[in-house]
């Protein structure tokens, strides 16, 4: 089977979040049950300047405009078609903002000029190359499906998957023009939406069949409070939606082999994490003594919950517990979190930015690790979290809800908990839930089950990649049968 995955970002050449550890992942998941992919990914400079052997397949005179060549590299095990357009994507700035975080003002040109040509190379525009499917992710590609159902070209089933609906890619309406598509796609059945020009409204209308990145979010953006909008088109669709959990590269995260650590250990003990834990005390400052010692690794934002956070550092303190932050993001947040940092010198302190060899020690040595997000469509930290022997205690929502198992009574009793579920999202929730799992570890023989379990919990990508091969071959087959 052949498979053209259209994606923005792809681990390890560019990441900004989980889409591309996902996209990164899945690839070599998929290969080992006779899946071969190729991603599509724009041609930022920070790609290029790490595809220095890619050669040219396919150059395009006119796509929205502009002169589009497609670079052929292979990097890291990736199979890349890369789509170079100096103009759109050879920039100082991140793949979606500029250097003071401002997104660009064409975001919707690049991203259509993008989704165009991986609908050209879909339906044959590389000599020798057609796909049997196409899976496309979030609303940078999204624009793909409708282009090959409103193109002229036999086209492959197409796949639309939601890594956070939230994000949406809306343009003005003036920009439908400008697009290359048909005047029927101005319509409640393409790209229109709510008088504007909706990217992932459209993705979703035209692909064959829609996924989520979890079970549960599946189910919550049929709702008004998680659809963000969109929630109608899902009801509408439902009978092709479904929620695929995302695994993680367990190359990548192996405690046993991780450079990042101080100390490495085995996934079937946590014998010698010790060491990890001292060392992120050091690095952060932190004088957790006996304590449990807590790590937030996450974009510091309201969706993330942050803003609780940051009204219950204190109450987590008195507690007994630390805490060690790794994050960025909004700028009140941050305030916030240093000054929580100040007033309790030894036992909170941040790190503003990424690191990831720090979040790779962080999971490895602190305790536990908090994720009171507000939604969370799956959630990677989580998953690393558990294989490197650090405790979740997470909001009950998205792929949290389905990955962590709680360790209310019964959980406990059946010695099968991984961690710990937040009540109704609150402050007075998360300062709570840090003290249950405090108090779950000051009983040994307990924490070390909870830790056994989570460090041997199944978070591979092997029934997920299944469960993506099973998909795109139902739908190869029914196109097949049209």
């Amino acid at each position: 089977m052949k498979l053209l995955s259209v994606a923005s970002e792809i681990f390890p050449l560019i990441k900004t979040g989980g889409l591309a550890d996902v996209t990164g992942a899945l690839p070599a998941a998929l290969e080992k049950l006779g899946v071969q992919t190729r991603t599509v990914l724009p041609g930022y400079s920070q790609v290029l300047d790490k595809c220095p052997k890619a050669k040219l397949v396919a150059e395009f005179a006119n796509i929205g405009g502009h002169a589009v060549s497609i670079l052929g590299a292979k990097v890291a095990g990736l199979d890349l078609l890369i789509v170079k357009a100096p103009g759109l994507f050879e920039r100082d700035g991140g793949p979606y903002a500029d250097l003071n975080g401002a997104d660009y003002g064409d975001n919707w040109r690049r991203f259509s000029v993008f989704a165009k040509a991986a609908a050209m190379i879909a339906t044959g525009a590389l000599k020798g190359y057609k796909p049997d499917v196409v899976h496309c992710h979030d609303w940078q590609a999204a624009l793909t499906p409708a282009y090959l159902r409103f193109g002229t070209e036999p086209a492959p089933p197409s796949v639309m998957t939601i890594h956070n609906i939230a994000f949406q890619g809306q343009f003005a309406a003036q920009v439908f023009g400008e697009l290359g598509l048909p005047a029927s796609a101005w319509s409640f059945d393409g790209v229109e939406y709510y008088g504007s020009v909706g990217f992932l409204k459209g993705g979703l209308q035209a692909a064959d069949a829609i996924t989520t990145v979890s079970p549960t979010y599946a189910r919550e953006i049929r709702n008004a409070e998680f659809g963000m909008g969109l929630e109608g088109l899902i009801n509408a669709r439902a009978g092709v939606v479904s929620g695929i959990v995302n695994g993680i590269d367990t190359d990548v995260w192996n405690p046993e082999t991780d450079p990042a650590l101080a100390t490495g250990f085995a996934t079937r003990t946590s014998a010698r994490r010790s060491g990890n834990r001292k060392a992120v005390a050091k690095h952060f400052g932190l004088k957790p003594g006996d304590g449990l010692l807590v790590a937030i690794v996450t974009r510091l934002t309201w969706q993330k919950g942050m803003d609780l956070l940051a009204e219950a550092v204190d109450g987590i303190v008195a507690n007994g517990a630390s805490l060690a932050i790794l994050g960025s993001g909004d700028k009140g947040l941050e305030n916030a979190l240093q000054q929580a940092a100040q007033r309790h010198p030894g036992r909170v302190a941040i790190q503003v930015g990424y690191d990831e060899p720090l979040a790779h020690l962080m999971q490895g040595g602190c305790d536990a690790i908090l994720v009171p997000s507000r939604f969370e469509p799956c959630g990677l930290t989580q998953l690393c979290a558990l294989r490197y022997g650090c405790v979740p205690i997470v909001a009950r929502t998205g792929g949290l809800a389905d990955t962590v198992i709680d360790a209310n009574m019964a959980g406990l009793a059946a010695g099968i908990a991984t961690g710990f579920h937040l009540g109704p999202l609150s402050a007075r929730a998360i300062v709570e839930g840090v003290a249950d799992a405090a108090a779950v570890k000051r009983d040994g023989k307990a924490w070390a089950r909870m830790v056994k379990n989570g460090m041997t919990t199944d978070v591979t990508w092997q029934a997920s990649a299944e469960r993506y091969r099973n998909l795109f071959q139902d739908l190869i087959d029914r196109q097949a049968k049209a």
